[in-house]
């Protein structure tokens, strides 16, 4: 069985520490005892750690080692439009266990009014998820969780590589444009951007077109928004692990 794995505060030396309410779970819930061994990132690296000290808030541990993780295949970079926030919530939760590097909510035309000023205020409960997710899925670091932005300002990511799922007929499928192997690298950034529920505007295709975005399908199916976020997503990253297995 698998060690659980804790994201904790910057390691200084050989000691770390974890805080606030994973480090009451810890002692309090999985009753932790001194020398129990555990693994911890810092975000960069993870070692093998065991428990030297225990109190209400604060668990720390001695370092023991580092171990060996694997690079995420590539970087995703989600840019989902926004929905109603439990679904949304869950969206943060499966994109973060399946190994995207960023989420960015997205302001569309077909978002439900009012979830745009409305979502400033959960971006702290959302990177919680996330940060609570990457511990669960035994990640290095969390995925970052942006702040809400309008379609405008989310078209424009650092990213070499740019597909936005159309539900529009004749896109092509997102597995077939995707790059052969000998052209895809772990260094690659990929954005995908995806849509609301009633999908996009005309005039929101258009710019997406404009911005050197590619539209791509998921097939003739009618997916809700969260359900083809990660379809997508998952399709990426797979496709990008697959290369390094050959």
């Amino acid at each position: 069985m698998a060690r659980r794995r804790f994201l904790v505060d910057p390691i200084h030396g050989d000691t770390a520490e974890l805080r606030g309410e994973d480090a009451h779970h810890l002692a309090r819930v999985l009753r932790a005892e001194l020398d129990q061994q555990y693994e911890i990132s810092d975000g960069a690296r993870v070692y093998l750690a065991e428990v030297k000290a225990i109190a209400k808030d604060r668990v720390t541990f001695r370092i023991l080692a580092p171990v060996d993780t694997p690079p995420l295949p590539v970087h995703v970079i989600l840019l989902a439009g926004l929905i109603k926030f439990d679904r949304f919530e869950w969206l943060i939760e499966k994109a973060t266990e399946i190994g995207v590097s960023g989420i960015i909510p997205v302001n569309t035309a077909r978002s439900d009014k009012g979830l745009f000023e409305a979502s400033r205020k959960r971006v702290e409960r959302w990177r919680r998820v996330a940060h609570e997710s990457s511990q669960q899925s035994r990640r290095v670091s969390a995925p970052e969780i942006f702040e809400p932005q309008p379609l405008s300002q989310a078209l424009e990511p650092a990213a070499n590589i740019r597909y936005f799922l159309d539900e529009n007929p004749g896109a092509p499928a997102l597995l077939s444009v995707i790059p052969p192997a000998a052209r895809i690298s772990t260094s690659d950034w990929v954005a995908l951007l995806t849509g609301p529920e009633g999908g996009w505007t005309a005039d929101e295709r258009a710019a997406a077109v404009s911005e050197g975005w590619a539209p791509v399908s998921l097939g003739p199916l009618v997916m809700r928004a969260e359900t083809a976020a990660i379809s997508a997503a998952s399709i990426v990253l797979h496709a990008w692990w697959a290369t390094q297995l050959q």
